[in-house]
């Protein structure tokens, strides 16, 4: 299988104009912007005609793999199109996928956006009440973090993807150790930006870490009106 390389000097440039390459989602009043590597591919998980979907995702595919035999086309379609649920179920808003190569080694990662409710502590601070919610749950490594949007919340941390039956020799299905960073975003409209990179090849970690940072220092925000927004920094006051 033909994998693009991934590029050597990872850097992208915030915008705040719309463009091919800057990805969104509206939480209700507030409009969230974020600039996506080339090598990044939409899913399209909200398409609603099916055979639009089937060719939407063969498109992606031949994007991912250029050059590549029909037959690794038709494998990364069938993974696109499995994973589509699981996306969904996480309340995905905003989907892509990545197929590369590290030297000789093939690599894939995905990015999501989603949006949820922001959670209230006593304090009605959403930062330290997701950070403290998700150190409860041992979700992986915790950091509160300073993002040109505003502040938010890392979890870096390794989980168990069940990866189905119809991929795999073994009917049963296999269990992949996945590696992730998830971040979140609190809004001011009491709604939290949830954005995660996840892959499940060790090769692909450090670049694609690269590039997760790169894209969530990339988001910003606009009021309805196109208004940018820039949320306060926690300690300006202090």
């Amino acid at each position: 299988m033909t994998a693009p390389t991934l590029p050597s000097r990872l850097e992208f440039i915030p915008t705040q104009a719309a463009s091919p390459d800057v990805s969104s989602v509206q939480a209700d009043d507030i409009h969230v912007r974020w600039v996506m590597p080339e090598i990044f591919h939409d899913i399209p998980l909200h398409e609603e005609d099916e055979d639009e979907a089937v060719r939407l995702i063969e498109a992606l595919a031949q994007k991912a793999l250029p050059g590549a035999e029909v037959e690794d086309w038709l494998k990364l379609a069938v993974v696109v199109a499995l994973g589509m649920d699981d996306l969904l179920a996480s309340g995905a808003e905003y989907a892509s996928v990545c197929v590369s190569a590290v030297g000789e080694d093939p690599c894939s990662a995905t990015v999501y956006a989603a949006l949820t409710d922001s959670p209230e502590g006593e304090d009605r601070d959403p930062i330290a009440a997701i950070a403290s919610s998700l150190r409860r749950a041992d979700a992986g490594e915790v950091t509160e973090i300073q993002l040109p949007c505003g502040p938010a919340v890392s979890c870096v941390g390794t989980r168990d993807d069940e990866v189905t039956g119809e991929l795999t020799e073994d009917p049963r299905g296999l269990t992949v150790p996945t590696s992730f960073i998830r971040v979140y975003v609190p809004l001011p409209n009491d709604t939290t930006l949830v954005m995660e990179m996840s892959t499940p090849t060790p090769a692909g970690w450090d670049p694609f870490a690269t590039m997760f940072g790169n894209i969530v220092s990339s988001i910003r925000l606009f009021e309805a009106d196109g208004e940018p927004l820039i949320i306060p920094d926690r300690d300006a006051d202090a």
